[in-house]
């Protein structure tokens, strides 16, 4: 019967109280086992070595285990994460294709930053603990906040103009544009072989918004108006001072993303209460079908899994590896995207397209 190693302590310690405790009882160790004899002849006897050698392999064993737990808890998450922003981003494109909810843009982020609070504030329970919440005084969060708005309102209402793979390249300006802003402002340059790669996903962004924004040649064809165009690279530069910034006031304040998240989130969701009034139109909204609004939650709940997945994420690859999930969701929906957009295989964006993608790879 195999015993434990704490088993195995707890029993040596009692023989030796029982030895130290009955008169004329002896103790001799040979050959690696101890026997204890009674005044009575009782022989107690515990095999150590065998002991160690069952905990050195129950030792190993687990430690071959974990890791692969691990392996697999994490490769369940990036599956996860991919899925929900895939899913999250054709979801919102469907939402926004409705007239009824065309114009209700601010709402619909509002709606998000609360669902993103609630999310937090229950993984920040004693129950689950996957962070500490830490107090910010709402003033400080204001300018944050404001940014974190125009951060989402503005990619959405790209979304709304825009084809899906446009919308995504067009994301792939964030990197080149968070670089320029730190380098004007904090000088903070990056590696000279890391400005090459960034040039012909530039170039390719580029190509793609040309060729998609031109009138399409089949009513089928999905495409990207001129509106929508602007509002990508303001969503583009709204979310490159956003990301900035996220970065100064977390070391400004001493904490993490999660924490600066948690504070945040309900800050720009009520911030944005007071605008909808003057920015959103809720009369269509009466006659949206049922489907639409189980699409509303759908998108709710997908952004709900998106934070989730990505805190465990970058606590079990680190940000690096994070970086890269990234590229591969980049990757899927512009596949998608272009599956999806009725252009054939000899339209000329797809020369953009691949450029683009091949810069954020190299």
């Amino acid at each position: 019967m195999a015993v434990s190693h704490v088993e195995a302590e707890a029993e040596k310690g009692r023989l030796l109280e029982d030895e130290g405790e009955d008169e004329g009882s002896s103790s001799k160790v040979s050959g690696g086992r101890t026997t204890v004899a009674s005044p009575t002849n009782r022989i107690a006897s515990i095999d150590i070595e065998g002991l160690n050698e069952v905990d050195v392999e129950k030792e190993a064993a687990s430690t071959q285990e974990r890791p692969q737990k691990n392996g697999m808890k994490l490769v369940i998450w990036i599956t996860i994460n991919t899925l929900a922003t895939i899913g999250i981003i054709f979801t919102n494109k469907a939402i926004f294709s409705d007239p009824s909810f065309q114009r209700c843009q601010v709402s619909f982020a509002s709606f998000h930053f609360f669902v993103t609070g609630l999310t937090l504030f229950v993984l920040s329970r004693p129950q689950f603990a996957m962070f500490t919440p830490e107090p910010v005084r709402i003033k400080t969060l204001l300018p944050l906040a404001i940014a974190m708005s125009m951060n989402v309102i503005l990619p959405n209402a790209s979304l709304q103009f825009s084809s899906v793979t446009f919308y995504q390249l067009a994301r792939i300006l964030l990197t080149p544009t968070v670089a320029l802003i730190n380098y004007i402002f904090y000088s903070t340059s990056i590696p000279r072989p890391a400005v090459y790669a960034l040039i012909p996903a530039c170039v390719g962004v580029g190509v793609v918004s040309y060729y998609d924004s031109k009138a399409p040649t089949s009513p089928n064809v999905k495409s990207t108006s001129f509106i929508g165009v602007i509002f990508a690279f303001s969503g583009v530069l709204a979310s490159s001072l956003y990301t900035v910034w996220v970065s100064s006031y977390q070391k400004s304040l001493k904490i993490n993303s999660m924490q600066l998240l948690y504070n945040q989130a309900p800050v720009g969701g009520v911030l944005l209460l007071y605008i909808v009034p003057w920015t959103d139109n809720f009369w269509s909204v009466n006659h949206a079908s049922i489907s639409k609004w189980m699409l509303i939650f759908l998108s709710g709940g997908f952004a709900s899994l998106i934070n989730l997945s990505q805190f465990f994420i970058i606590g079990g690859a680190g940000p690096v590896s994070s970086t890269v999930v990234g590229h591969l969701k980049t990757c899927a929906i512009v596949t998608l995207g272009w599956i999806t957009s009725g252009r054939s295989v000899g339209d000329k964006s797809i020369f953009g397209i691949l450029l683009a993608i091949a810069g954020i790879i190299a």
